[in-house]
């Protein structure tokens, strides 16, 4: 039992800032249930560094900008290597969590691995058995008995995308080695595939505006890292048509993931992220070009899943694909003019005989 007696007559503003920080991690320790995954204090509305932050899981007094502006003195901005192309409204709207059953054994492995995997994330993020969805449909159903909190959600964006931009760095590295080495073209796959690792990226750059991970955050995410790194290195080697598979059914996750937390913003159980006076990072609205009046956390979250949905397509059509000798054909220019396909809203992938 805790007791601490605090007599306002003599507590200074510094004494007040120094309890603030011993009785934050103890009160996140109460309602969430662990307190070294991200310290959490929720913020109404906070100025930082000339940015509003509406929403943060550490206190504005503690709060450290981990990307702050680097002023030189000839370098203005540093331009995104790959812009954003964007969606329509009706193209985010449109995505639902799907998922490709599995057609041979190389999917049925990468599909087991894969939820072995997920198992793994909702175990070190904490997630309660009430919280998750029904296990007989576990990449399409979206209800649950207790919803997660905002300091939750958080948490489970930063670990999934901490791992996500990694297959797409692996497999364009290794395919460009194999370029250099075997002195033949790619046919289009390694900007593809390197485009992907970076976008992953932003979403992650876009989640640490808003909270500061913890110190047992921080060394999941490295040994996380570390293990997913190698493995998919080794397994790309052996068979990238299961590592696309593989990374395929890891996109399903996200979408699923994603479309639950739309749906609790829209159920009012997030109302931190519901509240009017939440803005969206300053990187989110300039990668993804957000428009006035739609930059909600949900409208964030519509962008990310979109980006999600399409990562999901591109890698299960790939895995369809001759990993020699076809060319990617989501950056190829066909003979009838035709636009390159868009795989945002083709959750199963498409078949080889569709785009070649």
């Amino acid at each position: 039992m805790l007791s601490a007696k605090v007599q306002t007559n003599i507590c200074n503003p510094k004494q007040a800032a120094r309890l603030s920080r011993v009785v934050t991690p103890l009160l996140q320790n109460y309602y969430l249930g662990y307190s070294t995954g991200i310290r959490v204090g929720f913020v109404a509305s906070v100025q930082h560094n000339g940015g509003s932050r509406a929403f943060s899981t550490t206190p504005a007094t503690n709060f450290k900008e981990f990307f702050p502006v680097k002023e030189t003195e000839h370098i203005r901005l540093t331009p995104a290597v790959w812009p954003h192309h964007g969606y329509t409204e009706e193209e985010m709207l449109s995505v639902v969590p799907a998922h490709r059953p599995a057609k041979t054994w190389g999917d049925w492995v990468a599909w087991k691995v894969m939820r072995t995997c997920r198992w793994g994330m909702d175990f070190f993020t904490g997630m309660r058995k009430d919280q998750k969805v029904d296990k007989a449909n576990p990449t399409t159903a979206v209800d649950t008995i207790k919803p997660l909190t905002e300091g939750q959600w958080l948490l489970r964006f930063l670990f999934l995308e901490s791992i996500a931009g990694v297959p797409g760095m692996v497999a364009g590295m290794l395919r460009h080695l194999h370029s250099i080495r075997r002195l033949k073209r790619d046919n289009g796959w390694i900007e593809t595939l390197l485009e992907e690792s970076y976008n992953e990226r932003m979403h992650l750059l876009t989640f640490i505006k808003m909270c500061e991970p913890g110190w047992f955050m921080k060394i999941m995410l490295i040994g996380a890292q570390g293990v997913y790194f190698n493995a998919l290195f080794l397994s790309y080697l052996i068979s990238p048509k299961v590592t696309h598979r593989f990374v395929g059914y890891l996109e399903e996750e996200a979408v699923h993931t994603y479309t639950l937390a739309i749906k609790q913003i829209e159920d009012g159980h997030l109302p931190k992220w519901s509240d009017p006076n939440f803005v969206v990072p300053d990187i989110a609205v300039k990668y993804w070009h957000m428009p006035e009046g739609k930059r909600t956390m949900k409208d964030l979250i519509l962008y990310i899943r979109a980006d999600e949905a399409c990562h999901r397509g591109v890698n299960h059509t790939l895995g369809n694909l001759n990993q020699k000798e076809d060319p990617n054909p989501f950056v190829s220019e066909y003979k009838d003019g035709q636009n390159p396909p868009r795989p945002a809203l083709k959750a199963e992938g498409y078949e080889r005989h569709e785009v070649l």
